[in-house]
């Protein structure tokens, strides 16, 4: 990814915060592996100022959509404190597999991490794991696939992907959680709000990625 890349993915820019469209597939920060991250880009994101921006929240690798950097250390506080007290409304879509239960409805499961030598670590659903809460509505079906928006309420590790799973609608791509493998994971952040400012919260959505586009389409997404 060059640097003219990650500028086109910046939808947003003041002096405290960028919100950037993340592509699938790339880490917002290194592993244990090493490698190309979101995070090795931000220098040039400095829009003149003496450092580069921060993560304030993350999103998986093979998420793609609205991610929010602060400028400053000053923002990124700020912004801490919005996505700790749940202020901030972030809105997913994700094509799965099969069908939910009902066409709305909210799904309060706990979830812990798990790990082993042999199979590394995951999140599953657990009475004494941490609260985790996420609504969802029914956008559109196609043949036995299903486009669904996903509001979480609270903000853990793989909430979205491992909540989809209890309700037997794996996501498309995510194996490691029951659905399809052979494509890439077809979850996306679409739209965030930030309450930063008192003359109204900042909005942003970010444009489907063209690797979910076939299957959304399928499911009556009209390109919109």
């Amino acid at each position: 990814m060059s640097p003219e890349d990650i500028l086109a993915r910046v939808l947003y820019r003041d002096g405290l915060i960028l919100i950037l469209d993340k592509p699938a597939g790339l880490p917002v920060h290194a592993g244990p592996g090493g490698g190309l991250t979101l995070e090795s880009l931000f220098e040039h994101l400095r829009f003149g100022l003496p450092k580069p921006p921060f993560l304030a929240h993350r999103l998986d690798r093979d998420t793609s959509g609205c991610l929010v950097l602060g400028r400053h250390a000053k923002a990124l506080r700020k912004l801490g404190q919005l996505f700790s007290a749940g202020k901030v409304d972030k809105t997913y879509w994700a094509v799965v597999q099969g069908t939910p239960p009902a066409d709305s409805g909210t799904i309060d499961l706990p979830l812990k991490k798990i790990s082993s030598a042999h199979a590394g670590w995951r999140i599953i659903p657990a009475a004494d794991g941490q609260r985790a809460v996420t609504d969802y509505r029914v956008m559109g079906r196609g043949d036995g696939i299903c486009w669904l928006e996903l509001k979480p309420q609270t903000g853990r590790t793989h909430q979205i992907r491992v909540h989809c799973e209890s309700i037997g609608c794996s996501l498309l791509g995510d194996p490691q959680y029951g659905g399809p493998a052979g494509l890439p994971m077809h979850l996306h952040a679409r739209a965030i709000v930030l309450p930063l400012y008192s003359k109204g919260p900042v909005a942003m959505e970010a444009p489907v990625p063209e690797h979910m586009r076939d299957k959304m389409q399928a499911c009556g997404w009209n390109g919109m």
